[in-house]
């Protein structure tokens, strides 16, 4: 089904991921289906210099510099899986497909996200505090969902074979500021969890939530033109979409 689709169509765009796999200790197997899916989207695709956009992460880079495009992850960090798809995915260049790889940060926001921003709001109300791990000064790239859908747009219509590009409308955000503005828009006390209790408060959230990555897009921006307009993280949590009842349940 998958390889008739791609062979259908003028371009794909792959966004699938076995997210219920991965959150339930299953991440190996999620990303090799991920990456026995790019392949099958390239085998399609092959000789055509047709597009294929894959959507990839910004996990696994150390912490403590400015992450660009030109940056690989650590193929041994706890994203290591994802890299391979990746490096998958750029590869079938060399096959006549014009691959490219996007970037997301661990926050892609804006109304209707059910993603980490909505569960860290879910885990804030059942825990009747909004919290952080240690010190809260690690920080998360974010852009606005609307942003990111105009970059991927982008890149299939005109993105070169094997682009590395980062969907990131800002560099970092100190995730301490993220739970104070939950907690003050729940009217909910702000604390920071130990490290070694964020596994029992967070669940699966904790591992992405102790994530530091700060990344930039500016050549990504020059390559394609692309200039984030939607409101900032901050703007869009003020906005009070994400505490909605309705819209995290």
């Amino acid at each position: 089904m998958l390889r008739d689709g791609a062979a259908a169509a003028d371009g794909v765009i792959h966004l699938a991921f076995k997210h219920d796999e991965a959150f339930s200790g299953r991440f190996p197997a999620a990303a090799e289906a991920d990456r026995r899916a790019i392949e099958t989207f390239g085998a399609a695709l092959a000789g055509s210099g047709r597009p294929l956009v894959i959507a990839s992460g910004l996990a696994g880079h150390p912490r403590g510099v400015l992450v660009t495009e030109h940056d690989a992850p650590d193929p041994n960090s706890g994203a290591g899986e994802r890299v391979r798809s990746e490096q998958t995915a750029l590869g079938l260049a060399a096959f006549g497909v014009r691959s490219a790889s996007l970037r997301l940060p661990p926050t892609v926001h804006g109304e209707g996200d059910h993603g980490f921003l909505a569960a860290l709001v879910r885990i804030a109300r059942e825990k009747g505090l909004s919290g952080f791990i240690g010190d809260g000064a690690n920080h998360w790239p974010a852009v606005h969902r609307l942003d990111a859908a105009r970059l991927f747009r982008l890149a299939l219509e005109t993105a070169p074979p094997r682009s590395v590009l980062h969907a990131v409308a800002e560099e970092g955000v100190a995730v301490r500021s993220i739970a104070e503005a939950i907690g003050r828009h729940l009217d909910l006390p702000v604390a920071s969890i130990a490290p070694e209790d964020a596994g029992e408060h967070f669940g699966w959230l904790g591992t992405f939530l102790a994530i530091d990555t700060r990344a930039s897009s500016q050549l990504t921006r020059r390559l394609l033109g692309w200039q984030p307009t939607r409101p900032g993280l901050a703007d869009d949590l003020d906005q009070g979409h994400y505490f909605q009842e309705a819209a995290i349940a």
